[in-house]
């Protein structure tokens, strides 16, 4: 594994995102001295937070799956995650709603969740689901030690027998059509496929590989932590400051100063200069390769975005699970329309509800609410500053006639994300997704996290790649490329 040269006594990590905190921590356990430089008064970068009116609502993701990734990033100062951040399991881990009136909740345990298709699908589509989940599980096994869970310096590191197993078990065939070697009901296919929109891809065209992403919460468990997803970098946050990384907030990076391939300072707004003997850019991959001045050689495809409404609220809607996705009557549609930079015709989309497992996010008598709505990302034709409003009624009049009656009525307090938004964060074209994973995009043809001498990236558009178990194990494989690898880390996490 290529490492960085010369000295790595003090670090400087730019960006307080999962990534960015991630290195921090194992850098500091470590005993390297860090500084964390990040523009926001608050740490969690896309797991950021919004306040407003007693309403707290996170701005990011709101899924969290693989929580020992962030017991692991803890263990390494020798802090216990159990002190900093509650997790409470979600159930179901989120409810899925039909164009036909049907809904099928989607349970952790295998036993539970065969059980729910049966009763909703009959008995031989719980069979059917019952080898999909030892497909997948033996996929995840094969592919995340090899392929997701390591620095991968060159195509030449796969050739080992676990890439032929993937093979043979057909996690290169793709994803739709694997799917329905095991589900026949298309109400169970979607469940199971529509994960690939994260990575950017239609399950038309993805890989059946992605089958992963589906595995860590449908398998594996949703959690929500008390104080919302924002309590996840506060933790971390919290932990690497208490042993000595210094946090520095309302800081923006402007450039790393570069000698040759060697970066040796770190510049910020406010014109002070931080020396540093390597640094880890946390930012959105083209924005970090801007600040060491490093070229773009090949122009990257993008997933597509999404529209947000973040809701306050004084209706309730008891009999809703904490996250519901509501699938129209179209499919295949639904993805061509969005990668081909049209906005849905009909409408699949997730309403999480925050305060049905902490109502502290939320005045008194109140409830919040986090819409997404998939869009295209700035590549497409969608003008936002015209669509903008427009769209938003859209919204509220779908979600309105899915089973959130009064929906817009009871709003008291909105904030709206558009692509235009997301890009004004500092997103490349409008997306919080990064980079598609597409196959000339991932694993080892994903964008590598060492440049130069000494600088690492960490985040989505690096490798591994998408979401936020992905984000956390990018932070660790930063600190690797500093470090070197950690001999104590396959006894401690998840594997």
């Amino acid at each position: 594994m290529r490492r960085v040269t010369g000295p790595t006594d003090h670090v400087v990590v730019v960006g307080a995102g999962l990534g960015g905190l991630s290195a921090a921590l194992r850098l500091a356990g470590a005993g390297r001295r860090v500084t964390v430089l990040e523009r926001e008064a608050v740490p969690g970068g896309r797991a950021g937070l919004l306040a407003d009116q007693g309403y707290s609502f996170d701005t990011g993701p709101t899924v969290l799956t693989m929580p020992d990734l962030i017991a692991d990033a803890m263990d390494c100062v020798g802090e216990s995650m159990s002190d900093w951040l509650t997790l409470d399991p979600v159930a179901p881990l989120y409810r899925a709603r039909f164009a036909d009136g049907s809904a099928l909740d989607v349970h952790a345990s295998v036993d539970a969740m065969a059980d729910e298709i049966a009763l909703v699908c009959g008995a031989a589509e719980a069979a059917g689901y019952r080898r999909y989940v030892s497909f997948v599980s033996s996929l995840y096994r094969l592919e995340m030690r090899d392929f997701i869970d390591r620095n991968i310096d060159s195509p030449l590191s796969l050739l080992r027998p676990s890439l032929a197993r993937l093979a043979a078990i057909g996690g290169f065939r793709r994803l739709a059509p694997k799917v329905a070697q095991f589900l026949a009901d298309e109400r169970t296919q979607r469940v199971f496929s529509f994960q690939a929109m994260y990575a950017g891809l239609s399950p038309y065209d993805a890989l059946a590989i992605y089958a992963v992403i589906g595995y860590m919460d449908s398998v594996a468990g949703v959690f929500f932590p008390r104080g919302g997803m924002h309590a996840v970098p506060r933790a971390l946050a919290g932990a690497a400051e208490k042993h000595g990384v210094e946090l520095r907030y309302s800081e923006t990076v402007t450039r790393v100063e570069m000698r040759g391939r060697r970066a040796v300072a770190v510049h910020t707004a406010s014109g002070e200069r931080v020396p540093c003997d390597a640094v880890v850019l946390n930012p959105d991959l083209p924005v970090a390769r801007r600040l060491v001045g490093a070229p773009v050689r090949r122009r990257l495809t993008y997933s597509p975005s999404c529209f947000l409404l973040l809701a306050g609220s004084t209706t309730a809607y008891p009999e809703n699970a904490h996250h519901t996705i509501s699938f129209g009557h179209a499919w295949k549609q639904v993805f061509d329309e969005i990668l081909g930079g049209r906005l849905m015709s009909d409408p699949s989309f997730l309403v999480t509800s925050p305060t049905a497992s902490d109502p502290s996010l939320a005045p008194a008598g109140r409830s919040s609410y986090y819409v997404l709505f998939p869009t295209p990302n700035l590549d497409g034709p969608v003008d936002w500053r015209v669509e903008r409003d427009r769209y938003l009624a859209d919204v509220v009049r779908t979600v309105e006639a899915r089973g959130w009656p009064g929906f817009g009525a009871g709003i008291e307090v909105s904030h709206v994300t558009t692509p235009l938004d997301w890009a004004a964060r500092g997103m490349e074209r409008g997306t919080p997704f990064a980079a598609a994973h597409s196959f000339g995009q991932t694993g080892p043809f994903r964008p590598r996290n060492l440049w130069g001498e000494n600088v690492v990236f960490a985040g989505s558009g690096t490798q591994p790649g998408v979401g936020v178990p992905m984000v956390l194990i990018s932070g660790r494989l930063a600190a690797e490329r500093i470090l070197g690898p950690d001999p104590s880390y396959r006894s401690r996490a998840w594997l």
